[in-house]
């Protein structure tokens, strides 16, 4: 009976494998492992290695995937390793991307470097790179790909046919074929299935589906949204008169969504860092900023707890519970934060439902502190016996998280309103609003009724 292999005698992933490799210097080993991965993981492979290790995984890269794996590369990593190549490097690695991907990558080069791979590139590529760099790289233009196959609506599917049939391939992720009319003019989709099981004496126009489509200035979260509402697979982009000028696919929504979620976990914590090897002291100035505001706003509470430090010294048990107070309503602020930035991010919330959105959020505030302040009340009587001070800090309670619920919905919105975003500044400081309003009502009240 042959023994189940446990977890730690399991063959290790080619990932592992290349790691471990590497970690050897055993460069024979570590070229047979990269070959069996797929670009994104090699990608992911260079970006986990420290800064200084990362060309030489870099030179084991196979020249054919080059492109493909800076595609999938993190922008400031990528930029690490662009810096190091020669722009004819640069050009060759990028010839078989498409121009959207090549357009990223380019973006990360400074202008002088970028303008000698442009030169370095045949005629058809800088013309495919034009269209694309010309808009910003937030926008459906920055995103949409040019390589589309388009039909006019009038011809026989037989002649679509055999018109792919000429071209001898078709673009990655096509799903559809886009509709035009003589002037280049959006009209409509034609599913790659319909040209399979419908009549080839048809015409593109009996089975042409109208397909949602995309402005070239459609900002990407707008974009993204779409993609979300519709499950759409790829979308056509078109100018300010509807003239075709490419698509969206679906791997690059999913690539804004993965960045933007990304940008959202790191800026909660006031990270800017793409990199986690980013220099010691670019990383230590980015974060310094944001400790730096976070002590003020601790200087803050910490002022407000310094005018009642005579209530303090004659009751210590107020010393004890002020943490309760304050971090209760953190938490209960925080949770509304959050419902706030997400509907913000999803564009869920409009003029129209602001106010019942806040009216929701006090009720919710109510309730909890209601229900919370009765068992924090509880507690409190029977560990200091003292029936005034439980119900002082349920009061307290009640207040904060009240309070906290109010400053969580609408902190979002002022700070959305002002061009700031929300999910950077909002905790910090829904935090101060938190930690201010507990200490000044809790140790407030305990003044007026417990030592006055």
């Amino acid at each position: 009976m042959d023994e189940k292999t446990t977890p730690e005698e399991a063959e290790p992933s080619a990932v592992e494998s290349l790691h471990e490799a590497l970690d050897q210097d055993d460069i024979v080993l570590a070229r047979e492992a990269i070959a069996s991965l797929h670009p994104s993981e090699i990608a992911d492979v260079i970006e986990s290695r420290p800064s200084r290790e990362r060309d030489d995984v870099w030179q084991l890269v196979d020249s054919e995937l080059e492109g493909d794996v800076l595609s999938h590369m993190q922008d400031a990593v990528r930029t690490e390793l662009l810096e190091n190549m020669h722009p004819a490097q640069v050009a060759d690695a990028t010839k078989d991307l498409d121009a959207d991907d090549i357009a990223d990558i380019l973006q990360d080069l400074p202008d002088d470097v970028a303008d000698t791979v442009l030169l370095s590139m045949d005629e058809q590529n800088r013309q495919r790179l034009a269209s694309v760099l010309t808009y910003p790289e937030d926008t459906a233009g920055g995103l949409m790909n040019i390589d589309v196959v388009s039909v006019r609506a009038d011809v026989s599917l037989d002649a679509v046919a055999r018109y792919l049939r000429l071209l001898g391939h078709i673009p990655t992720k096509t799903d559809n074929l886009m509709v035009v009319d003589r002037d280049s003019h959006y009209l409509g989709v034609l599913p790659l299935t319909e040209l399979l099981v419908r009549g080839p004496e048809t015409s593109v126009g009996e089975w042409m589906e109208e397909e949602s489509y995309l402005s070239v200035n459609t900002p990407k979260a707008e974009v993204s949204k779409l993609f979300e509402q519709r499950d759409l697979l790829s979308a056509a982009v078109v100018d300010d008169e509807n003239r075709l000028l490419g698509r969206i696919t679906i791997d690059d929504v999913v690539d804004v969504i993965q960045k933007d979620a990304e940008h959202a976990v790191r800026s909660m914590a006031g990270l800017s860092d793409d990199d986690m090897f980013a220099p010691v002291f670019t990383s230590t100035k980015r974060r310094a900023v944001w400790l730096g505001i976070n002590l003020l706003t601790a200087f803050l509470a910490a002022w407000v707890i310094g005018r009642f430090e005579d209530t303090i010294h004659e009751l210590v048990a107020l010393a004890v519970l002020m943490p309760v107070v304050a971090g209760m309503g953190g938490i209960a602020g925080s949770q509304t934060l959050t419902i706030a930035i997400r509907g913000i991010a999803l564009g869920q919330i409009v003029k129209t439902n602001v106010k019942p959105l806040i009216i929701k959020e006090l009720t919710v505030g109510i309730l909890n502190g209601i229900l919370w302040s009765c068992v924090v009340a509880g507690i409190v009587i029977l560990w200091f016996d003292n029936p005034y001070l439980g119900l002082i800090i349920g009061v307290s309670m009640i207040i904060n998280l009240v309070i906290a619920a109010l400053a969580g919905a609408t902190i979002p919105m002022l700070l959305k309103r002002y061009g700031i975003d929300p999910a950077i500044a909002g905790g910090v400081i829904l935090t101060t609003v938190t930690d201010v309003v507990g200490f000044m009502t809790f140790l407030g009240l305990a003044t007026i009724f417990l030592v006055a």
